[in-house]
């Protein structure tokens, strides 16, 4: 196949203006700026609070469409809307590329009510994967507090969190189905 210096020339300016300019996600830099995040996500992203989900694990899209919606107020949260209003693109990069770097450790569960989550976890498994480790923009579930998981799957139930394929899969749980989900993806 021959190529004229005008296809040459072509093919390495569209090179040149579609590839990647931006910058690089900062981990280091992101670890330094999580500092207002320590009192709630804990050290490194492992909170202690079953009040706060741990971060460090995370998925890296996940966390930066989450703050994105944070920023835009499409996910509603007091706190976090704060927070994340003050935060650039390069600031949410950052603190995304950080947390997905840390050592996740498992907030753990009774392993009765675990044990019968697990054929019901199955349904979560395609988006949030086979051991519920997330999949770009769908979180790691494994090694969340249990209770944390299970606020936000009836917040999906009870529409107060917004997320249609959520929303349709939590609206067929019942609260036994929740508590024993939420515990699977707790022990893991």
């Amino acid at each position: 196949m021959k190529f004229s210096i005008h296809s040459l020339s072509f093919l390495l300016v569209f090179g040149y203006l579609f590839s990647s300019s931006a910058p690089a996600a900062d981990a280091k830099a992101g670890e330094k700026k999580s500092e207002v995040c320590l009192g709630c996500h804990g050290q490194n992203g492992n909170s202690n609070s079953v009040q706060w989900p741990k971060l460090a694990g995370q998925q890296t899209t996940y966390l930066e469409v989450q703050l994105h919606a944070f920023k835009s107020g499409h996910r509603s949260n007091t706190m976090m809307q704060a927070i994340a209003a003050n935060l650039s693109d390069d600031d949410i990069s950052d603190l995304a590329a950080y947390y997905s770097s840390q050592k996740p450790s498992s907030a753990g569960a009774d392993a009765v009510i675990a044990k019968a989550g697990q054929p019901k976890a199955s349904m979560c498994l395609g988006c949030h994967g086979i051991q519920g480790e997330g999949k770009g923009q769908f979180p790691k579930l494994a090694g969340q507090h249990p209770d944390y998981l299970a606020a936000q799957l009836s917040s999906f139930k009870n529409g107060s969190r917004k997320s249609g394929p959520m929303q349709a899969v939590a609206s067929g749980l019942s609260e036994a189905d929740i508590k024993e989900i939420s515990a699977y993806f707790g022990s893991l």
